[in-house]
């Protein structure tokens, strides 16, 4: 969350927006994921970071999320109705939010599995940078992850690289 909303003119939007989006679901903020307000000498090491930039100017990070056992074979099956009204609330409470910080990162360990932005929202402005690297000393692609620097070479199950 940009600390922008803390200012006299964000105070009354981000009230409204946290109002609005824990009606649909629980939210949570995490005053430690952000850096607006640290020492000079914080933030200078923190720009030095493949972190998205957008840290250094954020008060927290909103977390809204849901969560339940994972589906394996024999285990019993997730209730995929009640996953779906889940994750119905889930995203009415994140467009919320969105509607103060429409482009605010996100943290790469905490986020949306389908996130269609993910370069933008987990790493801004270092992605090509980033890109760069992994392409030079990773030629190949043998170290990924979903959504992870490079992935977007690799097919969704992770087994087929992409043309």
């Amino acid at each position: 969350m940009p600390a922008t909303l803390l200012r006299e003119g964000g105070q009354a939007a981000l009230v409204d927006a946290l109002f609005d989006a824990a009606r649909e679901w629980s939210v949570g903020l995490h005053f430690n994921k952000g850096l607006a307000g640290a020492p000079a000498a914080e933030i200078a090491a923190a720009k030095d970071t493949a972190t998205n930039p957008q840290v250094l100017d954020a008060f927290a990070l909103a977390i809204i999320a849901g969560g339940g056992a994972p589906a394996f074979p024999g285990m019993p099956a997730p209730d995929l109705l009640a996953a779906r009204r889940d994750a119905d609330g889930i995203d009415k409470a994140m467009a919320a939010l969105r509607k103060i910080a429409p482009d605010a990162g996100a943290y790469v360990s905490e986020s949306n599995y389908f996130r269609r932005d993910w370069q933008r929202a987990f790493w801004g402005t270092n992605y090509p940078r980033l890109l760069a690297a992994k392409r030079r000393y990773d030629p190949h692609g043998l170290f990924f992850v979903h959504h992870g620097v490079g992935s977007e070479g690799w097919s969704g199950d992770g087994f087929t690289p992409v043309s």
